[in-house]
């Protein structure tokens, strides 16, 4: 039996090495090709049973059920080879067999078992706690158990990425993405990782890929994405001016400073919100604001944010917080705080958010690791017509409340020349 495939994909095809696969690429590359073949050629090799899982159940039929079954009879095998339709099975001559599940019907999921092999087609738009309960239906006394992932790359706050690749919230890092676009393929973590776009699939027409490449033109998210399969920001950024720099060269560019305006912001948090506390310093003259401080905690009582916050009480600094909070702000005061709430009224999210945005650049700190996780890649939230909402984002970014906060009195002149205000 013999069979043409992509070279790009010649080793992944018998590599079997790792608990996980885990493969991202652009539209076209022919990545859910070259996994449903090489699930049939373990299947045919060895007794097994294997679990394709999409989100939703209905879409498999026409999607991973109709590509195995493609190949089936591609490799003149459908007189051994049985697919069944109802239920969606695909059963091999020595007992192996492919059995077909979709995530919106869990129940389904529970009595399953002795699942050597499971494959995650779109792993992307399954939620993380499905992985995890995927994970548990992998089991076998001794044989090697394998996950099989595979997605088109959307945002790096997707769990797909905060998994495999980065997971700053929680100090996890496990492989540079850029390094993976680099070297195409890498084994770390016993994961096989495998990145591709439409040029490693030498079956397709030139004008698919022309087709991928107007996109360049018309929407840049949907190019990187569909072309270069690559993860980044989804969406409009709030802050495009934002970056990142060492601390040293933060604190040197502070210290050069005319005139800085320097402030404190704070937002207050408990269970799934944050204290974020921010401390900043403004060149008005050069239109750039520094970021080169922060505190980010939660589940923490006043006493103990009082605690660990007691430099600012030594400081005498002023911190402008969260004036929904009077109680807290009343506690800090009596606790020797300098403390006082930042002005709230209708339309100030959208006003703070402006006057953000008029600054030319953000710098922050590299000490400042959730300023720099929240707003790098923070983007608007879209309505039901797909168009931004100017006052509200895909996350709830609490170092950027605080930034407002810190902000309060203040005014960016704009690009044209404007007043500024104090107060």
């Amino acid at each position: 039996m013999e069979k043409e495939v992509n070279p790009h994909f010649e080793d992944f095809l018998f590599d079997w090495s790792t608990k996980f696969q885990f493969l991202v690429g652009g539209d076209g590359s022919s990545k859910s090709y070259h996994i449903a073949l090489k699930l049939i050629l373990k299947l045919l090799e060895e007794k097994r049973t294997a679990l394709v899982v999409r989100e939703v159940y209905e879409t498999i039929r026409e999607s991973c059920f109709s590509l195995l079954e493609e190949i089936v009879i591609d490799l003149g095998l459908e007189h051994k080879v049985k697919c069944v339709t109802s239920p969606m099975q695909i059963r091999f001559p020595n007992g192996s067999k492919i059995i077909f599940k979709g995530m919106d019907k869990p129940a389904k999921l529970k009595s399953i078992n002795n699942i050597l092999i499971i494959w995650l087609e779109e792993c992307s738009e399954i939620k993380y706690a499905g992985f995890k309960e995927l994970l548990g239906r992998l089991r076998h006394p001794s044989l090697k158990l394998h996950m099989i992932l595979s997605t088109n790359p959307i945002g790096e706050d997707n769990w797909t990425f905060l998994h495999f690749f980065k997971d700053d919230l929680n100090k996890r890092f496990i492989l540079d993405d850029q390094d993976l676009y680099e070297k195409r393929t890498i084994i770390t973590n016993d994961t096989y990782y495998h990145h591709s776009t439409a040029d490693d699939n030498l079956f397709l027409p030139e004008s698919y890929i022309e087709q991928l490449e107007e996109m360049k033109d018309y929407d840049p998210d949907l190019y990187r994405i569909a072309r270069k399969g690559r993860f980044g920001v989804n969406g409009v950024r709030v802050l495009p001016q934002f970056e990142e720099s060492p601390h040293e060269e933060v604190m040197d560019a502070i210290k050069n400073i005319r005139n800085p305006i320097k402030r404190v912001g704070m937002d207050f948090g408990f269970e799934d919100s944050f204290n974020a506390v921010v401390r900043l310093v403004v060149d008005h003259n050069e239109k750039i604001l520094y970021i080169y401080w922060q505190y980010y905690k939660n589940k923490m009582t006043d006493d103990k944010t009082a605690e660990e916050l007691k430099e600012f009480k030594q400081s005498k600094e002023l911190i402008l917080a969260d004036s929904a909070e009077p109680k807290t702000i009343q506690y800090f005061k009596q606790q020797g705080f300098r403390m006082k709430g930042a002005k709230k009224y209708q339309g100030s999210r959208l006003a703070n958010t402006k006057k953000v945005k008029r600054f030319k650049k953000i710098i922050c700190s590299s000490n400042c690791p959730d300023v720099i996780r929240e707003l790098k890649l923070l983007t608007y939230k879209l309505d039901a017509n797909g168009m931004i909402i100017p006052d509200e984002f895909k996350i709830d970014p609490h170092t950027f409340s605080a930034i407002w906060y810190a902000l309060d009195g203040y005014e960016v002149s704009d690009l044209k020349g404007g007043a500024v205000s104090f107060e």
